[in-house]
């Protein structure tokens, strides 16, 4: 069971207990816009799916993903995961966060915490995030852990059947200050 602690959060495993509140949150469209891979509309039963897929891709060793709880009640508010071992050395990051939670610095701690276990437990040596260019709040985060901007992947995905430029931040061991 793998747990992180910053002052106001704790991640924790993420389990299929936590699909009601994931759901939820997902549904806001405010939230799916923000990501490439929530529906919106989210589907009825969607997040129980979800869970189950990516319980398995982290038991393959592809991710590791925690749900991002409050430590003063333990509800949940978001999630966040980190790419798996590889042998280059890198991972990805990528968050959301609830919207009534939003603008209250959950992200950037949450981030803060995931990449110090990519880099202290997970061995990286480049932990980079991606977010669409009308993100601000996404990646002005990336910014407050200390990632750089190291430019805009043109059409680098697709989101509503439309090409959408993402914004690309990274961070490398050496910048790490841990």
């Amino acid at each position: 069971m793998k747990t992180l602690e910053t002052n106001r959060l704790t991640l924790r495993d993420l389990t299929l207990k936590d699909a009601e509140k994931v759901e939820e949150y997902a549904s806001d469209y405010d939230v799916a816009k923000t990501t490439l891979n929530i529906p919106h509309p989210y589907p009825k039963g969607g997040a129980k799916e979800f869970i189950t897929s990516i319980l398995k891709a982290e038991k393959n060793g592809k991710i590791a993903i925690f749900a991002i709880t409050l430590k003063e009640d333990n509800s949940l508010i978001g999630l966040i995961n980190i790419s798996g071992a590889n042998t280059n050395k890198r991972a990805e990051v990528g968050y959301w966060i609830g919207k009534p939670f939003w603008g209250k610095g959950y992200g950037t701690e949450a981030a803060q915490a995931v990449i110090k276990y990519g880099f202290e437990v997970m061995e990286h040596n480049r932990i980079y995030a991606l977010a669409f260019i009308d993100n601000p709040g996404s990646w002005r985060i990336m910014e407050k852990v200390g990632m750089k901007h190291e430019g805009v992947l043109r059409q680098h995905a697709m989101k509503d059947e439309r090409p959408v430029d993402l914004t690309c931040y990274a961070i490398v061991r050496e910048e790490y200050k841990g």
